[in-house]
């Protein structure tokens, strides 16, 4: 039984968080069998013993980007022989990915294709209809998700390893009951089983804990330590989340460590604005000021007229490249930024990004 995740990204340098997150979770789950909550406990007890007997991993990651020939990618592809094939798709990759799962239909005729990402989650319908190739849509926040069907897909590998003669028809019934789903049922028409709740972060287990991190050599490292935005601008899918989850600082802290005494080059935050809980970003300031080895970078994602002066004093005494801030602005233009609906101060970002370039580090 294989599962292949497979991420496109725009360059070599960069990597893939979120096919990394659904890994370390579904392993959690299904390998390790820890009970996270109701769907976690019921897919312990639905799958049994059966799964032990299955080659491991069976979850595989595999990592092209956009300057690959397609059809080196479907080779590599076809060759890993895979059961169920799961994209990652952004708005750098859906053109490229739409292409390959064309191929993909051609080539592997009885592999299940599923989207996740943000750009199919929000209109699956649509991109179903357009893809007559792909099996359905992960909508939405993965984890859970994902680990749930892996479930299911692991289920009926069991039930043809054991002939069970139990089966549902096409074990459609098994994907209605994963919230999260949009799909495509025998006779053609559409299934969606809705939305499901946000999870609490601090139950993902660290994605780079069971991974070499010099398989990530000369490469950008992702880390988030918050889901969610506090701004509501109208062209933003981040907008669509109205609140903003933080992971426990005790579990950043400790992961944060791990990069400091790996030595890794850069991390780079993908939290949508990272200084949106003033003590959440001063504790992990802090922390990696007081821990500096030298040599780690960390990229952050801010709103400058969230600062206020403690911020800036703390920032202004990073040593030079130690922290990298990357400022966003929608607009210069105030008839735009009501139109948008984000709240915003020019003359403040204008007053704080000046400051900080005086400090030159």
């Amino acid at each position: 039984m294989k599962i292949l995740l497979t991420a496109v990204n725009a360059k070599y340098i960069h990597s893939n968080l979120g096919i990394y997150s659904l890994k370390a979770y579904a392993d959690q789950i299904l390998g390790a069998g820890e009970a996270g909550g109701r769907n976690d406990r019921a897919i312990k007890r639905e799958t049994g013993t059966c799964r032990e007997g299955l080659a491991e991993p069976f979850i595989e990651l595999a990592e092209y980007t956009i300057n690959h020939q397609p059809d080196l990618i479907l080779q590599d592809i076809f060759s890993r022989e895979p059961d169920v094939i799961a994209f990652s798709c952004y708005i750098w990759n859906i053109e490229y990915i739409r292409y390959l799962v064309a191929d993909l239909g051609k080539i592997l005729p009885d592999v299940p294709i599923w989207l996740g990402g943000p750009e199919v989650s929000f209109d699956a319908a649509k991109v179903l209809r357009e893809l007559p190739e792909v099996t359905g849509i992960m909508k939405g926040e993965g984890e859970e998700t994902f680990a749930q069907l892996a479930g299911y897909y692991v289920d009926k590998r069991c039930e043809k390893r054991v002939g069970g003669g139990k089966r549902l028809p096409e074990r459609q019934a098994g994907l209605k009951d994963i919230p999260g789903l949009s799909f495509r049922l025998p006779d053609g028409s559409l299934a969606d089983t809705g939305v499901r709740q946000a999870m609490d972060m601090s139950r993902i287990p660290f994605p780079y804990k069971n991974m070499d991190i010099k398989d990530l050599e000369h490469r950008i490292i992702y880390y988030e330590s918050s889901r969610g935005c506090p701004f509501s601008c109208s062209y933003c899918l981040s907008s669509i989340d109205k609140s903003v989850r933080f992971r426990s600082l005790e579990l950043v802290l400790d992961e944060l460590a791990y990069f400091l005494a790996a030595g890794v080059s850069q991390v780079k935050f993908v939290d949508r604005t990272f200084n949106c809980n003033k003590k959440h970003a001063m504790a992990i300031w802090k922390f990696i000021q007081s821990q500096d080895n030298g040599v780690t970078n960390f990229h952050f994602e801010i709103a400058a007229d969230l600062l206020d002066q403690e911020e800036m004093e703390l920032l202004g005494q990073m040593r030079p490249g130690l922290i990298q801030l990357e400022i966003g602005v929608q607009s210069t233009n105030p008839d735009t930024l009501k139109a948008i609906r984000r709240k915003t101060d020019i003359d403040e970002i204008r007053r704080i990004t000046g400051t900080i370039n005086k400090g030159h580090n």
